[in-house]
């Protein structure tokens, strides 16, 4: 049931370092739940029962939260092999805190906690690496989320914009990319309007700070960019 999708999983960071055999042997005994979405259907909603760990085997999809003013604000666009609750799996809380959208057709794969923490009743070889590999998943989705808190934080939009042109800056190590966001994804991400943001990247664009076309960047000036965070 789960060997078609050997070669994927053995990317995604909950199994890292868990050899393929002890992999499938793993899954047959922790037998997740395999769910197909269409571009656009909920996948959770906030406020709904937990229904346990996703992760993303094929397609991508956007997690998203709603603000005090009922705004839609985007926390994360999430790629195949990306895992979401996590955080929420391991707490007391019963309840989905934010609500996950196909953003394309997907799969995702459901584990439910109990059978990632509790005992192995076939004393798998790997379930102690994935038990630590849960534990630097979660640590490192806590720093994510302190991250997206400063974004939040920021009162300015070309604040945010400047912060989050630099992260990206920082990850692919040139002053040309990428992101991963589409303009309005983008905007609901750093929690401001469209034409605001649109706007600004103009404005920082006719100053030399930055070039643009669509979703690829380009840093002109790294120094002056850090001086508007």
């Amino acid at each position: 049931m789960y060997t078609k999708w050997l070669n994927k999983l053995k990317n995604v960071k909950l199994f890292e370092n868990i050899e393929l055999d002890e992999l499938n042997r793993m899954l047959i005994c922790l037998k997740p739940k395999i769910a197909y979405y269409k571009k656009k259907e909920y996948i959770t909603i906030a406020e709904n029962e937990f229904t346990g760990i996703g992760i993303v085997i094929q397609g991508e999809v956007v997690v998203t939260k709603e603000n005090a003013a009922g705004d839609r604000v985007i926390m994360a666009k999430l790629k195949e092999n990306s895992i979401f609750g996590e955080v929420i799996a391991f707490s007391n809380d019963d309840k989905w805190p934010v609500t996950v959208i196909a953003s394309t057709d997907c799969i995702v794969l459901f584990f439910t906690p109990n059978k990632i923490l509790g005992n192995c009743p076939k004393m798998c070889i790997g379930h102690k690496l994935l038990i630590q590999n849960m534990l630097k998943i979660v640590s490192q989705k806590a720093l994510e989320l302190n991250r997206k808190i400063e974004y939040l934080s920021m009162k300015s939009i070309r604040s945010k914009i400047s912060a989050y042109l630099l992260e990206q800056y920082s990850i692919v190590g040139r002053n040309k990319f990428t992101v991963p966001l589409k303009r309005h994804e983008l905007a609901e991400f750093l929690n401001v309007s469209r034409p605001s943001l649109s706007r600004e990247i103009i404005k920082m664009k006719e100053e030399g700070i930055i070039d643009f076309y669509k979703s690829s960047f380009e840093i002109i000036d790294v120094d002056l960019l850090k001086s508007n965070v």
